[in-house]
């Protein structure tokens, strides 16, 4: 008995879904043009007007953004090495045998204590 309800609703529910997958290809299929009164334009050359002033300002663009990559990076280099330059500068100072030489952090020099006068210069 369960069989022969199987058989009966295979052979009830196939056509319907024969129906419905074919439908849904047919969808698929008229999706996939895009044509307008049956004129299809595809891709194209690419040699617009519109797509070269597109093409133009985003490598304008690119490469303004480069050269202030670019500026920030060197930026951070000087920075960088002035501090580089400033710890050897006050390792020298407090490694110094002069007694009087302090380091003074604000100004980042190495400076006489009796005078006032910068010992080391950088």
């Amino acid at each position: 008995m369960n069989t022969i309800v199987k058989s009966r609703l295979l052979r009830r529910m196939l056509p319907v879904a024969l129906l419905v997958l074919s439908g849904t290809w047919q969808i698929a299929a008229h999706a996939e043009t895009n044509c307008a009164g049956g004129t299809c334009v595809f891709g194209g050359s690419g040699n617009n007007s519109l797509s070269n002033e597109q093409a133009q300002q985003s490598k304008e663009q690119w490469n303004a953004t480069r050269t202030l990559r670019q500026q920030r990076i060197e930026i951070q280099e000087r920075d960088n090495a002035k501090y580089a330059n400033a710890e050897q500068l006050r390792d020298r100072c407090n490694a110094s045998r002069n007694l009087n030489a302090y380091w003074e952090p604000t100004t980042s020099r190495c400076l006489d204590r009796r005078t006032g006068n910068q010992l080391l210069a950088p």
